[in-house]
């Protein structure tokens, strides 16, 4: 039953977007959910009995401007970001001048995702466990952690690359290869300006994604992505090939751990640096 007329806008070409579209238009309190830009399945998320789902084209890429021009004019209830891209370059922050309401990330707390190298070292300050890791801006001063330390080494790039700015080297010449490329050839432009090099853990990744409000959390439970782009976990990084929930690697007493020692110090560390972190806080895992 519908006992409000909320409308929703969903930003968003992506199947995480279609998944937010159609649990959204579930809600009793929705109306109608705008899909900015969506995809060609999006609309066919809608089911009877629920809110229509809407899409709006796009006539450029989804920058900040577009997406608070379409606000304007849509005047949605709530807008509510899928992609990284636009919370690092601060859409919250733009559409909370407007007035609009926007769930994610400010700017300034979205730089934990746009930031590899700004993450390992709040990790490090606050006592979170990470993989052992190193920040460099140089191919001279990687080359050189290379050779001493040789490989497995993963080798990432700081800023956003879409999920394919890690290489997960098993040999030196490879390691140093993904340095180059990064540093010297620039193939990820100024997001590989600076690259994090980092000890290779072993287990099964599990993705730990937590709704914030700056310092209470829901902890959802835990997902399997599939990073490789081949079978049998081959081949390079890609912005994930899949993932299913729960994972059920992650038992009651560990996903505890997981709030307590990485989810609750990030929050608190990040409170204290003036970067209230409010959204999905999203924890990579190797058990």
């Amino acid at each position: 039953m519908r006992t409000t007329s909320r409308k929703i806008m969903v930003v968003g070409s992506g199947a995480r977007e279609h998944a937010l579209a159609r649990a959204l238009a579930r809600s009793g309190s929705v109306a109608e959910v705008v899909v900015l830009p969506g995809n060609a399945g999006t609309v066919a998320a809608a089911a009877p009995g629920f809110a229509a789902i809407r899409r709006r084209a796009l006539a450029a890429g989804l920058t900040v401007e577009a997406i608070v021009e379409a606000a304007r004019a849509e005047q949605p209830d709530l807008v509510v970001i899928g992609p990284e891209a636009p919370l690092v370059a601060g859409v919250v922050d733009a559409l909370e001048v407007e007035g609009i309401l926007a769930f994610g990330p400010k700017k300034d707390a979205a730089i934990l995702e746009g930031s590899k190298a700004f993450l390992k070292a709040l990790a490090a300050r606050e006592g979170i466990p990470t993989a052992g890791f190193v920040t460099v801006t140089s191919f001279e001063a990687a080359e050189a952690h290379i050779r001493k330390h040789g490989a497995p080494i993963v080798v990432k790039a700081s800023g956003l690359c879409a999920g394919k700015g890690v290489v997960v080297a098993t040999s030196e010449a490879e390691a140093l290869e993904a340095a180059r490329a990064m540093l010297v050839d620039g193939v990820f432009g100024e997001a590989g300006r600076t690259v994090v090099l980092e000890e290779t853990l072993r287990g099964e990744e599990a993705s730990v994604l937590a709704i914030c409000d700056g310092e209470r959390t829901f902890v959802l439970p835990a997902a399997r992505d599939h990073k490789r782009v081949g079978d049998g976990d081959t081949g390079p990084n890609t912005g994930g090939m899949g993932a299913f929930a729960p994972s059920g690697n992650l038992p009651p007493a560990l996903l505890a751990r997981v709030e307590r020692e990485i989810i609750g110090p990030t929050l608190a560390g990040m409170k204290r640096d003036g970067r209230t972190f409010r959204g999905v806080l999203f924890a990579g895992l190797m058990i």
